[in-house]
């Protein structure tokens, strides 16, 4: 195999992937609070030929380097969160929320497989009452995940819920039809660097499990807004926020990735062809 196939084939594998992040992307056009996730290439290691020992030959002023470079291939250096705001759409219902400054998310409560609970991490603001005995409910989102709030405690709301009213700094109220009220605050997190997260499934965020190993905290990460800094937090009842997906730039990025994905296969293709031809000399 040459090195034109080399390249080709170790590009080949990272575009497909870039065609994959591009087609969940458009995927979850729909689904709300999700962001979308972009992805940016690097170069893979470079083999250097010195086609000239000594430098002093070299022409003055040169501005590129000294001897010949020839790559590799590339690869997928990064995969980017981006967290700028989606638009927003009126609902009326009373659960329905929708942050209106980036980079903040609720926390949730994921059960795993193995009994374990972990903390997630959403835009996603439609929320539910899942009812847990009969005079008293917990607060969930769309797939049933507990709702915490700023204790990362869940949620629990007890008596006959009337009506809700969430003010803008995530204060939940609910008014009982005997009078009586509940106060909450929904837990709300704010992200410092999005590049650390990752995707857990169902439109969910979370820290990966190796993050000592790469020289972060989790409170450098994101930040707990309690207290003073619940000021911060600005959420619209009534509304959901959409993706930040935009249809025309994943078409046009689709479109471009294909095009490079058919160049490098007719790279392939030629490639085979003269080494037909060069097996073929007699």
């Amino acid at each position: 195999m040459n090195r034109t196939m080399i390249t080709a084939t170790n590009t080949l594998s990272q575009l497909q992937k870039q065609m994959d992040l591009i087609s969940n992307n458009l995927a979850n056009i729909d689904t709300a609070g999700y962001k979308r996730r972009e992805a940016s290439f690097t170069d893979l290691l470079v083999q250097e030929y010195r086609n000239q020992p000594n430098n002093a030959l070299e022409p003055q002023n040169r501005m590129t380097p000294f001897n010949i470079r020839q790559g590799t291939g590339a690869r997928l250096g990064q995969i980017q969160l981006t967290l700028s705001q989606g638009s927003l759409k009126s609902t009326g219902r009373a659960l329905d929320t929708a942050f209106t400054a980036e980079g903040q998310f609720y926390r949730v409560m994921v059960q795993n497989e193995d009994g374990s609970s972990a903390m997630r991490l959403t835009r996603n603001g439609a929320l539910y009452l899942s009812p847990l005995t009969d005079n008293e409910s917990m607060l969930v989102n769309s797939d049933g995940h507990a709702i915490l709030d700023e204790n990362n405690q869940p949620i629990t709301i007890t008596g006959n819920v009337k009506n809700f009213n969430i003010n803008k700094s995530g204060l939940l109220t609910a008014e009982m039809y005997d009078g009586t009220s509940q106060e909450v605050n929904l837990g709300v997190i704010l992200i410092n660097k999005p590049q650390f997260l990752e995707q857990k499934g169902a439109n969910l965020l979370g820290l990966p499990d190796n993050l000592a190993e790469l020289g972060v905290t989790e409170e450098e990460v994101m930040t707990n807004l309690i207290g003073p800094l619940r000021n911060q937090i600005a959420i619209q009842q009534g509304e959901l926020e959409q993706s930040n997906v935009d249809m025309s730039k994943e078409m046009t990025d689709l479109i471009n990735v294909q095009r490079s994905y058919q160049f490098h296969s007719k790279s392939i293709t030629l490639a085979d062809q003269m080494l037909g031809l060069v097996n073929g000399i007699r």
